[in-house]
């Protein structure tokens, strides 16, 4: 009896040392995201995983038929770790602690995210955070109007170099040159749907600060030359032509440094975990915000012949569109 009761008594134990379970739903089963992110987390030992991928919503974009078309194979996969397809986004909140909005198309995401700020959830927003400068203005201002929280970021964000570079490892950045590839998507201004991860890795080892961009453009790609207010300059090759590849070249006061590119998910997946856990989020809005700007005003510069457009100019435009959008939401 005793032993039964020491038996007992330590299983207790251990179910209150681990900590409770948080469940996870998918908002759109449009992008290989949504597999690969729930593999990530759901591979992990289920005695003591502390989350769980239990749910997802399969409606993406219905107007990008590369994303939608891919949705019937991805909501299989999901289905093999276990996840639940729901009807709505509204069934899922009610079986979920935390929300990954994946939909791959941006124009949908203040839509989306509406419903799960108003139920309180933390959520990641996967990138773009929405289409448009003023859509992911006027996504910030509904989680402060309903007191939650999020984050949005590509994963070269967290690339182990990037993030050593950025923590000043190798000395004070003086500036520098970054690339991704860039698929334009009619549906999404220029670099917002793809070009994004290389804007992205450029703010990661810069920082803010931007005050104002030109653009060259070729069908073979564009190059983005941004200068910062402290006198620092960075730029952005988006690749149209030639490899699909993701890095750049960091400047410091003693020597160039390789930039860390894509490694892979997970070091972007063990973010969300920790944001999931603690509500702490690894990048700013103001930083996000800056990319989106700088962004919209390389393509205010190429319908300009290049000239150097001020990013203050493209935000104040964009925060009065933001206040119309919000007008759908009171």
């Amino acid at each position: 009896m005793n032993r039964f009761r020491s038996a007992a008594l330590l299983f207790l134990f251990i179910s209150l040392a681990l900590p409770a379970r948080q469940r996870i739903g998918i908002i759109g089963l449009d992008t290989s995201h949504s597999a690969a992110f729930t593999k990530l987390m759901n591979s992990q030992d289920p005695a003591t995983r502390e989350f769980e991928v239990v749910a997802a919503y399969p409606q993406g974009s219905s107007v990008i038929e590369s994303a939608y078309s891919r949705i019937p194979r991805f909501t299989e996969e999901v289905q093999k770790y276990g996840v639940k397809i729901t009807s709505s986004i509204s069934e899922l909140l009610e079986m979920v602690d935390c929300v990954l909005l994946e939909t791959n198309d941006g124009n949908i995401h203040l839509e989306q995210a509406a419903e799960v700020f108003k139920a309180g959830k933390k959520i990641y927003i996967d990138k773009p955070v929405g289409a448009t400068l003023a859509q992911a203005i006027a996504i910030y201002a509904l989680a402060e109007r309903y007191g939650t929280t999020f984050f949005s970021s590509s994963a070269v964000r967290f690339t182990a170099r990037n993030q050593e570079i950025r923590a000043g490892k190798f000395g004070r950045i003086l500036g520098a040159d970054c690339y991704s590839p860039h698929h334009p998507e009619p549906t999404h201004p220029d670099f917002g749907y793809y070009g994004l991860h290389g804007v992205e890795e450029l703010y990661t080892v810069m920082g803010t600060g931007c005050e104002s961009v030109s653009r060259v453009h070729t069908e073979s790609g564009d190059v983005v030359t941004g200068r910062w207010a402290d006198g620092r300059i960075g730029t952005f090759r988006a690749i149209v032509k030639g490899p699909g590849i993701y890095g750049g070249t960091a400047f410091t006061e003693k020597k160039a440094i390789q930039t860390g590119g894509y490694t892979g998910y997970q070091p972007l997946v063990d973010e969300i975990l920790n944001f999931f856990r603690t509500g702490v989020c690894p990048v700013s809005k103001e930083e996000t915000l800056e990319i989106f700007t700088f962004m919209e005003a390389s393509n205010r510069s190429l319908e300009l012949d290049g000239k150097m457009v001020p990013l203050s100019v493209i935000r104040k435009q964009a925060e009065r569109e933001a206040q119309k959008l919000l007008k759908a939401y009171k």
